[in-house]
């Protein structure tokens, strides 16, 4: 009888070890792969770069960088879905990964809801609009005037066909009924701001991140902060709510995801760490240096946060018929 206790006792302790706290207490056991769907250099590679110097101490791991574009971000999206849901496999992702592309595609590798689950909200990179200083649009009414009187119309630059930048500076386009306006893409932000600068496309909506060195150089002209409040790096820069129009606020909001049949208490833990290193004082101030404002939230409050958005720019997407195929 006592021998049978016995096993009974063991088999219950190895029963425990393979339960989800137990198999997990100890995560994480190993490097951590962290993918970013954009080329290095980037604003989404430069942010996930500063808090993984940090996050490695803070797990005992280390955090491996790679960069994966290409397809719209849909090809490291497709990717990190199908990776082993064991927190190991993380993913940069923005507002055109988890918001945008589903309006903007009929068809897609991965499904933003059932194949990723949010761990936390990163940082913003809240959109600015810019104008050529030579283009005589030096405020947001003259932007608007000529929008609506020049037989030409006025175009407009972006870093790329549904990205932030693209989509920002369509819903001004639509709070304002400004139909006579024509989207450029580019291949970057970089190419699109060179352009502005050199007067080939009068105007764009960029963030600090990317547009800083064009901005502090004086080679385009920041007009108004797609912001509820002015950023302090700009802070001669109006918002457009302080300009009469509080419906124009966008930004590029970069955010962490994992497998959606991640435990959630590696999700938990994950996010703990992360959170901790957006909070070391050193990140913190080299990502608000560089143009980024930090967040760290919840995996609950960036879930209800991505909720929120889809509906609000799926709306747009939808009443302004935009596509990408």
């Amino acid at each position: 009888m006592n021998i049978l206790k016995t096993i009974a006792a063991a088999a219950a302790c190895s029963v425990a070890l393979l339960s989800p706290i137990g198999a997990h207490a100890a995560w994480p056991e190993q490097p951590i792969r962290w993918i970013v769907p954009y080329p290095a250099g980037g604003g989404s590679d430069f942010l996930a770069r500063t808090i993984s110097n940090a996050l490695g101490p803070l797990t005992g791991q280390s955090v491996v960088i790679e960069n994966k574009p290409g397809g719209n971000t849909s090809i490291a999206a497709a990717d990190t879905a199908r990776s082993q849901p064991d927190g190991y496999t993380v993913m940069s992702v923005d507002n055109g990964t988890m918001v945008f592309n589903p309006a903007l595609y009929s068809k897609l590798s991965y499904d933003p809801v059932k194949d990723l689950a949010p761990v936390s909200l990163l940082g913003q990179f809240p959109m600015i609009m810019v104008v050529d200083p030579a283009s005589g649009l030096d405020s947001v009414d003259k932007v608007i005037e000529r929008a609506r009187t020049d037989a030409a119309g006025l175009n407009y630059a972006s870093a790329g066909a549904g990205s932030p930048h693209h989509l920002a500076m369509e819903l001004f386009r639509h709070e304002l009924k400004l139909e006579n306006m024509t989207h450029i893409p580019y291949k970057g932000a970089a190419p699109s701001l060179t352009d502005v600068a050199g007067g080939q496309v009068p105007v764009m909506m960029v963030d600090l991140a990317a547009g800083a060195g064009f901005i502090h150089g004086k080679k385009v002209k920041p007009l108004a902060v797609a912001h509820t409040e002015r950023l302090p790096q700009l802070p001669d820069v109006p918002t457009f709510a302080e300009l009469g129009y509080p419906d124009i606020v966008a930004a590029a909001q970069v955010g962490m995801v994992v497998a959606s049949a991640t435990p959630k208490e590696i999700i938990d833990a994950l996010n703990e760490k992360v959170v901790a290193a957006l909070n070391d004082p050193k990140v913190n101030k080299t990502l608000v240096e560089f143009g980024v404002q930090p967040v760290g939230n919840s995996p609950e409050e960036y879930t209800e946060m991505l909720k929120s958005e889809t509906e609000r720019w799926h709306a747009l997407i939808k009443e302004l018929g935009i596509t990408l195929e």
